[in-house]
């Protein structure tokens, strides 16, 4: 990562959706490239996502999803987002259909990671994509 500072990820989990490993490593992978990783823990709402990235000033917001829910909640915490006036981009990882990923694109989502994307090109989407979303 070389923006001017580390790039400030907020990784959540949002839903009831239990299971947080994946979330967990990628936290730790994206720390070991240089990022400020902030995990919000389990049984977020996008309220509490929304608020916690506004409070942290991050630049990225990275859902993590294995229970179905990532349409709607994505689409909650984007709205939620927006009106608090947070700017941060959004991303989505986790168990994701192929078919589901142009609509949330279309939501806004700027990198879909379905269950599977190796970890390098995950870092590799943030280091090429840290210009952009860096300040």
């Amino acid at each position: 990562m070389s923006p001017q500072r580390p790039l400030r990820v907020l990784v959540a989990k949002p839903g009831l959706d239990g299971h947080d490993k994946g979330a967990k490593v990628i936290a730790a992978i994206l720390r070991d490239a240089g990022c400020e990783v902030i995990y919000t823990g389990l049984h977020q709402t996008p309220a509490d996502v929304a608020r916690a990235a506004v409070q942290e000033d991050v630049d990225v917001v990275g859902l993590s999803f294995l229970s179905g829910v990532h349409m709607a909640l994505t689409a909650a915490t984007i709205e939620l987002l927006h009106a608090a006036g947070c700017r941060a981009v959004v991303v989505v990882g986790g168990n994701i259909p192929t078919q589901d990923i142009p609509a949330l694109e279309q939501l806004g989502v700027r990198a879909v990671f379905p269950g599977g994307t190796s970890y390098s090109d995950i870092v590799a989407w943030f280091d090429d994509h840290s210009h952009a979303v860096a300040p």
